[in-house]
Protein backbone atom coordinates (compact mmCIF):
# COMPACT_ATOMS: atom_id res chain seq x y z
CA UNK A 1 0.00 0.00 0.00
CA UNK A 2 2.60 2.40 0.89
CA UNK A 3 4.50 1.53 -2.08
CA UNK A 4 2.14 2.86 -4.45
CA UNK A 5 1.25 5.82 -2.66
CA UNK A 6 4.87 6.94 -2.90
CA UNK A 7 4.43 6.38 -6.46
CA UNK A 8 1.08 8.12 -6.74
CA UNK A 9 2.84 10.78 -4.95
CA UNK A 10 5.83 11.06 -7.12
CA UNK A 11 3.61 11.32 -10.05
CA UNK A 12 1.90 14.02 -8.30
CA UNK A 13 5.16 15.95 -8.06
CA UNK A 14 5.39 16.20 -11.98
CA UNK A 15 4.97 19.63 -13.02
CA UNK A 16 2.22 18.31 -15.45
CA UNK A 17 0.33 16.57 -13.36
CA UNK A 18 0.00 18.96 -9.90
CA UNK A 19 -4.14 19.50 -9.06
CA UNK A 20 -5.80 20.05 -5.25
CA UNK A 21 -5.91 16.17 -5.17
CA UNK A 22 -2.68 15.33 -5.96
CA UNK A 23 -1.53 17.60 -3.17
CA UNK A 24 -4.12 15.90 -1.10
CA UNK A 25 -2.35 12.70 -1.44
CA UNK A 26 0.16 14.23 -0.99
CA UNK A 27 -0.34 15.32 2.57
CA UNK A 28 -1.89 11.82 3.43
CA UNK A 29 1.33 10.18 2.24
CA UNK A 30 3.36 12.51 4.51
CA UNK A 31 0.64 12.37 7.78
CA UNK A 32 1.17 8.31 7.57
CA UNK A 33 4.15 8.30 7.26
CA UNK A 34 4.19 10.42 10.53
CA UNK A 35 1.87 8.59 12.48
CA UNK A 36 4.05 5.33 12.05
CA UNK A 37 5.62 4.14 14.91
CA UNK A 38 7.21 1.21 16.39
CA UNK A 39 5.30 -0.71 18.61
CA UNK A 40 5.88 -3.89 21.20
CA UNK A 41 3.21 -5.48 23.29
CA UNK A 42 4.35 -7.58 26.29
CA UNK A 43 1.38 -9.90 26.74
CA UNK A 44 0.53 -9.91 23.07
CA UNK A 45 -1.94 -13.32 23.07
CA UNK A 46 -4.30 -11.34 26.02
CA UNK A 47 -7.56 -10.79 24.32
CA UNK A 48 -7.37 -7.12 24.42
CA UNK A 49 -3.76 -7.18 23.16
CA UNK A 50 -5.49 -9.40 20.00
CA UNK A 51 -7.66 -6.79 19.22
CA UNK A 52 -5.14 -4.19 20.13
CA UNK A 53 -2.91 -5.51 17.50
CA UNK A 54 -5.11 -5.41 14.72
CA UNK A 55 -5.80 -1.65 14.92
CA UNK A 56 -2.09 -0.86 15.07
CA UNK A 57 -0.40 -2.91 12.17
CA UNK A 58 -2.32 -0.84 9.47
CA UNK A 59 -0.46 1.73 10.01
CA UNK A 60 2.27 1.04 12.33
CA UNK A 61 5.05 -1.84 12.91
CA UNK A 62 4.26 -4.11 15.96
CA UNK A 63 5.99 -6.48 17.60
CA UNK A 64 4.01 -9.03 20.20
CA UNK A 65 5.79 -10.15 23.31
CA UNK A 66 4.58 -14.25 23.85
CA UNK A 67 6.04 -16.77 26.11
CA UNK A 68 4.66 -20.16 23.86
CA UNK A 69 5.49 -20.67 20.60
CA UNK A 70 2.26 -22.21 19.66
CA UNK A 71 0.55 -18.96 19.43
CA UNK A 72 3.52 -17.81 16.99
CA UNK A 73 1.03 -18.29 14.66
CA UNK A 74 -2.03 -15.87 16.21
CA UNK A 75 0.42 -12.64 16.20
CA UNK A 76 1.45 -13.27 12.58
CA UNK A 77 -1.84 -13.49 11.59
CA UNK A 78 -2.75 -10.01 13.57
CA UNK A 79 -0.06 -8.73 11.34
CA UNK A 80 2.47 -8.75 14.37
CA UNK A 81 5.91 -10.22 14.70
CA UNK A 82 6.47 -12.38 17.49
CA UNK A 83 9.05 -12.33 19.69
CA UNK A 84 9.88 -15.32 22.81
CA UNK A 85 10.16 -13.79 25.94
CA UNK A 86 9.17 -14.95 28.96
CA UNK A 87 8.13 -12.37 31.85
CA UNK A 88 8.42 -14.93 34.37
CA UNK A 89 11.39 -16.40 33.28
CA UNK A 90 13.65 -13.90 30.97
CA UNK A 91 16.53 -11.48 32.33
CA UNK A 92 15.52 -7.73 32.44
CA UNK A 93 18.30 -7.62 29.89
CA UNK A 94 16.41 -9.40 27.21
CA UNK A 95 13.45 -6.96 27.48
CA UNK A 96 15.58 -3.79 27.06
CA UNK A 97 17.39 -5.84 23.85
CA UNK A 98 13.64 -6.55 22.48
CA UNK A 99 12.82 -2.52 23.96
CA UNK A 100 15.85 -1.02 21.98
CA UNK A 101 14.50 1.14 18.77
CA UNK A 102 10.76 0.86 20.20
CA UNK A 103 9.11 4.01 20.27
CA UNK A 104 5.93 2.30 22.72
CA UNK A 105 5.88 -0.38 25.00
CA UNK A 106 2.31 -1.45 26.37
CA UNK A 107 1.86 -3.49 28.67
CA UNK A 108 -1.24 -5.94 28.65
CA UNK A 109 0.14 -9.10 30.90
CA UNK A 110 -1.55 -10.39 33.63
CA UNK A 111 -1.47 -13.90 35.06
CA UNK A 112 -5.28 -14.08 35.23
CA UNK A 113 -6.12 -16.09 37.79
CA UNK A 114 -3.37 -18.79 37.14
CA UNK A 115 -1.46 -20.30 39.27
CA UNK A 116 -2.77 -18.55 42.89
CA UNK A 117 -1.09 -15.42 44.65
CA UNK A 118 2.62 -16.70 43.98
CA UNK A 119 2.20 -16.36 40.24
CA UNK A 120 0.18 -13.11 40.24
CA UNK A 121 3.08 -11.42 42.09
CA UNK A 122 5.02 -12.50 39.93
CA UNK A 123 3.36 -11.77 36.80
CA UNK A 124 1.41 -9.10 37.78
CA UNK A 125 4.01 -6.95 40.06
CA UNK A 126 7.38 -8.62 39.24
CA UNK A 127 7.09 -8.97 35.10
CA UNK A 128 5.98 -5.13 35.26
CA UNK A 129 8.71 -4.02 37.30
CA UNK A 130 10.71 -5.97 35.30
CA UNK A 131 9.39 -4.09 32.05
CA UNK A 132 9.86 -0.78 33.80
CA UNK A 133 13.56 -1.57 34.45
CA UNK A 134 13.97 -2.64 30.99
CA UNK A 135 12.94 0.41 29.53
CA UNK A 136 15.32 2.11 31.90
CA UNK A 137 17.68 0.59 30.62
CA UNK A 138 17.29 1.47 26.76
CA UNK A 139 19.77 3.40 25.78
CA UNK A 140 19.13 7.15 24.34
CA UNK A 141 15.32 7.92 23.89
CA UNK A 142 13.35 5.80 25.81
CA UNK A 143 10.42 4.26 24.72
CA UNK A 144 6.93 5.38 26.13
CA UNK A 145 4.79 3.05 28.23
CA UNK A 146 1.18 2.32 28.23
CA UNK A 147 -0.01 -0.04 30.99
CA UNK A 148 -2.90 -1.75 31.02
CA UNK A 149 -3.97 -1.53 34.66
CA UNK A 150 -7.34 -1.81 36.59
CA UNK A 151 -10.15 0.52 37.55
CA UNK A 152 -10.40 0.80 41.87
CA UNK A 153 -6.37 -0.20 42.40
CA UNK A 154 -5.47 2.15 45.24
CA UNK A 155 -4.40 2.25 48.76
CA UNK A 156 -7.69 0.61 50.51
CA UNK A 157 -7.05 4.13 52.92
CA UNK A 158 -8.33 6.29 50.16
CA UNK A 159 -11.21 6.73 48.89
CA UNK A 160 -12.20 8.72 45.62
CA UNK A 161 -13.78 11.70 46.67
CA UNK A 162 -16.66 10.96 43.58
CA UNK A 163 -17.22 7.47 44.82
CA UNK A 164 -20.66 6.72 46.21
CA UNK A 165 -22.28 4.13 48.24
CA UNK A 166 -22.34 1.81 45.51
CA UNK A 167 -19.07 2.04 44.59
CA UNK A 168 -17.91 1.37 47.81
CA UNK A 169 -19.81 -1.35 48.32
CA UNK A 170 -18.38 -2.96 44.60
CA UNK A 171 -14.96 -2.21 45.57
CA UNK A 172 -15.52 -4.43 49.20
CA UNK A 173 -16.67 -7.30 46.97
CA UNK A 174 -14.14 -7.11 44.36
CA UNK A 175 -10.95 -6.82 46.88
CA UNK A 176 -12.86 -9.57 48.68
CA UNK A 177 -13.17 -11.76 45.91
CA UNK A 178 -9.69 -11.17 44.52
CA UNK A 179 -7.34 -9.36 46.99
CA UNK A 180 -4.09 -10.68 45.46
CA UNK A 181 -5.02 -9.37 42.32
CA UNK A 182 -5.81 -5.95 43.55
CA UNK A 183 -3.08 -5.53 45.81
CA UNK A 184 -0.16 -6.39 43.07
CA UNK A 185 -1.79 -4.33 40.93
CA UNK A 186 -1.62 -1.61 43.02
CA UNK A 187 2.11 -2.44 44.05
CA UNK A 188 3.12 -2.05 40.67
CA UNK A 189 1.13 1.46 39.61
CA UNK A 190 2.46 2.68 43.28
CA UNK A 191 6.55 1.58 41.53
CA UNK A 192 5.38 3.02 38.40
CA UNK A 193 4.59 6.45 39.19
CA UNK A 194 7.68 7.08 41.09
CA UNK A 195 9.66 6.80 38.18
CA UNK A 196 10.44 9.77 35.86
CA UNK A 197 12.89 8.43 33.38
CA UNK A 198 10.37 7.56 30.83
CA UNK A 199 6.93 9.11 29.71
CA UNK A 200 4.01 6.64 31.40
CA UNK A 201 0.34 6.58 31.08
CA UNK A 202 -2.11 4.06 33.16
CA UNK A 203 -5.29 3.05 31.35
CA UNK A 204 -7.68 1.50 34.30
CA UNK A 205 -10.80 -0.17 32.74
CA UNK A 206 -13.60 -1.64 34.58
CA UNK A 207 -14.40 -5.42 33.73
CA UNK A 208 -14.31 -6.70 30.81
CA UNK A 209 -16.78 -8.06 28.64
CA UNK A 210 -16.64 -9.97 25.26
CA UNK A 211 -20.03 -7.99 23.66
CA UNK A 212 -19.01 -5.64 20.68
CA UNK A 213 -17.70 -2.62 21.06
CA UNK A 214 -19.48 0.87 20.82
CA UNK A 215 -16.83 3.04 20.39
CA UNK A 216 -17.79 4.92 23.41
CA UNK A 217 -16.73 5.19 27.23
CA UNK A 218 -16.86 7.37 30.35
CA UNK A 219 -13.49 8.04 30.76
CA UNK A 220 -11.86 9.47 34.44
CA UNK A 221 -13.36 9.48 37.92
CA UNK A 222 -15.61 6.82 36.61
CA UNK A 223 -18.04 4.29 38.89
CA UNK A 224 -17.39 0.97 39.85
CA UNK A 225 -20.69 -0.82 38.73
CA UNK A 226 -20.14 -0.69 34.91
CA UNK A 227 -18.57 -2.85 32.57
CA UNK A 228 -16.81 -2.05 29.22
CA UNK A 229 -15.62 -4.13 26.21
CA UNK A 230 -12.28 -5.72 25.12
CA UNK A 231 -13.03 -3.87 21.99
CA UNK A 232 -13.45 -0.58 23.37
CA UNK A 233 -10.25 -0.86 25.99
CA UNK A 234 -8.25 -1.55 22.67
CA UNK A 235 -9.76 1.62 20.78
CA UNK A 236 -8.59 3.18 23.95
CA UNK A 237 -5.08 1.71 23.92
CA UNK A 238 -4.95 2.59 19.98
CA UNK A 239 -6.11 5.92 20.62
CA UNK A 240 -3.22 6.66 23.44
CA UNK A 241 -1.03 5.67 20.86
CA UNK A 242 -0.66 8.96 19.59
CA UNK A 243 -0.90 11.25 22.94
CA UNK A 244 2.47 11.79 24.17
CA UNK A 245 0.61 14.66 26.15
CA UNK A 246 -1.10 11.35 28.58
CA UNK A 247 2.13 10.70 30.61
CA UNK A 248 1.82 10.78 33.68
CA UNK A 249 -1.72 10.40 34.00
CA UNK A 250 -3.99 7.20 34.86
CA UNK A 251 -7.49 7.13 33.47
CA UNK A 252 -9.92 5.43 34.62
CA UNK A 253 -12.53 3.78 31.63
CA UNK A 254 -15.51 2.01 31.77
CA UNK A 255 -18.81 1.73 29.65
CA UNK A 256 -20.37 5.14 28.60
CA UNK A 257 -21.97 7.23 25.91
CA UNK A 258 -18.81 9.47 25.04
CA UNK A 259 -16.69 8.78 21.94
CA UNK A 260 -13.25 7.64 23.19
CA UNK A 261 -11.06 9.80 21.48
CA UNK A 262 -13.25 12.96 22.72
CA UNK A 263 -13.17 11.58 26.31
CA UNK A 264 -9.81 10.69 26.28
CA UNK A 265 -8.85 14.18 25.13
CA UNK A 266 -10.62 16.39 27.36
CA UNK A 267 -9.49 13.91 30.21
CA UNK A 268 -6.06 14.47 28.89
CA UNK A 269 -6.76 18.49 29.33
CA UNK A 270 -7.81 18.02 31.98
CA UNK A 271 -4.91 16.89 33.70
CA UNK A 272 -5.77 15.39 36.50
CA UNK A 273 -5.02 11.68 37.56
CA UNK A 274 -7.00 9.09 38.52
CA UNK A 275 -4.52 7.01 40.64
CA UNK A 276 -4.42 8.55 44.33
CA UNK A 277 -1.18 6.74 45.14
Amino acid sequence: MLLTIRNLVSAASSPNTLTSSHYLLKATFHSLIKMSKKVIIVGGHGNVSLRLTRLLTPTNAVKSVIRNPEYEADITSAGASPVLLSLEDSPVADFTAAFEGQDVVYFSAGAGGKGGEERTKKVDYEGAVKVFDAIEGVQGVKPRLILVSAIDVRDPEKIPAHYNEEDLAVSQRVRGAIPAYMHWKYEADKNLVKRDAFKWTILRPGGLTNVPGTGKASVGRTHLGVTISRDDVAKGLAVLLDRDDAAGLAIDFVGGETPIEEGIDAFIKKGETDFLG
